[in-house]
């Protein structure tokens, strides 16, 4: 029987993922053809995705009006539709099967297995796919031997701060009290992350069988699932699954007749990024202000409701039924010795191929850019990544060869975060992204200490100023003496690690501030105060397009002979984007 799979991903939807399998559905109501809505395929840029199994055929950039066509011509005759295959860039061709495109040579899917392979909507195919097998056995074996093998197997929380999985279960599980909580972190704030979302949307039942695992391994009874309220689909799915799992008796009461009992629910939160943060999040839950507290009682003692606490994020749980399953010590042969396992990121910016991954850590940086990410659109140079999200920091070309894992990110001025991988060509400004990351961060803190509430606000007026070309040296030492306070005096983590984008970027790119100061130039043209968009009329072909995109008649056409009239440029870069000659170039760039 041949299964037609319809990415339904957030991205997908958005495309028509909807209509598209609607109408695959009615075409073959009288075929023996599965129709099913699946979370996220991987190529986000190429959605909507459509995958037909067993002919192992991927469709990218699907319309409804390409149903029809598909329908007749692979469904029913097993002829491919050529024009609608995925054009690999590194192999020069189109290519039949998504298990083929270079996207994904390197990955190693692990948590992501599932994903894009069953309908998230449906217990039945999350059964199917061996789902709550890894309860049962926890069940079985009981507390200690589960604690045993989570301690084995290495496993560092996924949420960001790497916290060693095993020590965080055993302190909740030694902690006495009467009534005791799993929590699950949901809330993933950082720009261009969408992980947590996508493991949500494709796999809840994943997420809640490593929270229930969890929940016997701590003697929890209670637990929620705190998602972002900009995350619908992710909490309707969430919902669903709990409702159908409680339905089949692996949630609620008397779980798989073990006398076992997990009540979970789902908690919104109001998005605010500070509720990432493990105290603020639990006072959210609690119905208070979002603010964080200081970290004089270890939640394991007294944590949400002044209980004892397990909290992880929705990453670190749902690669718990892999090692329940499979045995620490074989997990922790995987990945790296201090960071074993894979690692979900969201690979976006300059990069050709856009998307969800997943790698095998202690994979390099220019693994993940280059083969797996296809290297730079329109064949600019890289310049930086960004990882570890607004706390992170920016990476360069020197650190390609990096390899990916939780210390020695760190090592380098970064972090892993939760797994937003940000990547940067040579038209990107870093005193501009230094500025960008900041002010983010001053939106999104909570005001209540400060080094965060006071001095982020001085660190981003000071870039402000280095961006409007009225910058002085000294200021760069102040940025510097605000870094190191902000990381020995701010109360919680939002603000330790809110210096990490201005420290990175000063450190790495030092020589893009001094020309912001004292030459008054940014050579990414992306500072409107210090850049000019000139036209070369040698590389010029004049082929209009940039006179096409220009939104302010700043373009002057003489016969052939292309310029911008500068009173009239309004510095938007829509030239620069728009030409593919190179014509467009900013004044002063060597």
């Amino acid at each position: 029987m041949k299964t037609i799979y319809v990415c339904y991903g957030t991205g997908c939807k958005a495309g028509g993922g909807g209509p598209i399998s609607d109408k695959f559905a009615a075409l073959c109501r009288d075929n023996e053809v599965r129709v099913k809505r699946t979370g996220c395929h991987g190529l986000c840029q190429e959605g909507p995705l459509v995958h037909i199994s067993p002919d192992e055929i991927t469709y990218t950039k699907v319309k409804v009006e390409d149903v029809q066509e598909i329908v007749e011509k692979t469904i029913r005759n097993n002829e491919v539709v050529e024009r609608l295959l995925y054009i690999d860039k590194a192999q020069k061709k189109r290519v039949k099967s998504k298990n083929d495109w270079s996207f994904c040579s390197k990955q190693k899917r692990v948590v992501l297995k599932e994903v894009g392979e069953i309908d998230p909507q449906k217990i039945e195919d999350y059964l199917q796919a061996g789902g709550y097998k890894a309860l049962k056995k926890a069940l079985e074996i009981g507390s200690q031997q589960i604690l045993q093998e989570v301690n084995d197997s290495g496993l560092r929380g996924r949420g960001g701060g790497g916290f060693h999985t095993g020590r965080k279960w055993n302190s909740v599980a030694k902690a006495t009290g009467e009534q005791k909580f799993v929590l699950c972190n949901g809330d993933e704030g950082d720009p261009g992350a969408f992980m947590d979302r996508s493991i949500m949307e494709g796999n809840p039942h994943l997420v809640l069988e490593g929270m229930a695992i969890a929940a016997v391994a701590v003697g929890a009874s209670r637990g929620y699932v705190y998602v972002r309220n900009e995350y619908p689909m992710a909490v309707e799915h969430l919902q669903m699954a709990i409702d159908s799992a409680e339905g089949k008796g692996y949630l609620g009461q008397n779980i798989l007749g073990s006398g076992f009992n997990l009540k979970i629910e789902i908690k919104r939160g109001a998005g605010a990024f500070v509720c990432g943060e493990s105290s603020a999040l639990m006072r959210s839950i609690e119905g208070k202000i979002g603010q964080p507290n200081e970290k004089h009682i270890h939640a394991s003692d007294k944590g949400v409701f002044e209980s004892p606490t397990l909290l992880n994020n929705v990453e670190t749980y749902a690669n718990v039924p892999t090692i329940i399953l499979g045995g620490g010590k074989a997990y922790a042969a995987t990945g790296t010795k201090k960071s074993p396992g894979t690692k979900v990121f969201s690979l976006v910016g300059k990069v050709v191929n856009t998307g969800l991954i997943e790698v095998e850590m202690g994979v390099s940086l220019r693994e993940i850019i280059f083969d797996i990410g296809g290297g730079i659109k329109n064949g600019r140079k890289f310049k930086a990544v960004q990882t570890g999200g607004p706390s992170g920091g920016c990476l360069t070309a020197d650190h390609l060869d990096v390899k990916i894992d939780f210390d020695t990110l760190i090592e380098y001025g970064s972090m892993m975060g939760s797994g937003g991988m940000i990547i940067m060509d040579e038209f990107d400004c870093m005193v501009e992204v230094a500025r960008y990351f900041t002010g983010f961060l001053i939106e999104e803190s909570c005001g209540r200490c400060t080094p965060c509430r006071d001095g982020l606000l001085q660190v981003y007026k000071i870039l402000d100023r280095i961006s409007k070309g009225e910058g002085k040296m000294e200021d760069l030492d102040t940025l510097e003496e605000f870094g190191q306070y902000l990381e020995s005096s701010a109360l919680c983590g939002l603000g330790k690690s809110a210096a990490n984008p201005f420290l990175s970027t000063l450190k790495y790119f030092r020589h893009e501030f001094v020309e912001h100061i004292e030459q008054k130039f940014c050579r990414a043209g992306v500072c409107k105060e210090l850049s000019t968009f000139v036209i070369d009329e040698e590389k010029c072909k004049s082929c209009g397009m940039c006179a096409k995109v220009c939104s302010f008649g700043a373009i002057q056409v003489d016969g052939k002979k292309y310029s911008i009239d500068q009173s009239k440029c309004m510095k938007c870069r829509a030239c620069l984007e728009a030409c593919k000659f190179g014509a467009v170039s900013i004044a002063g760039r060597q």
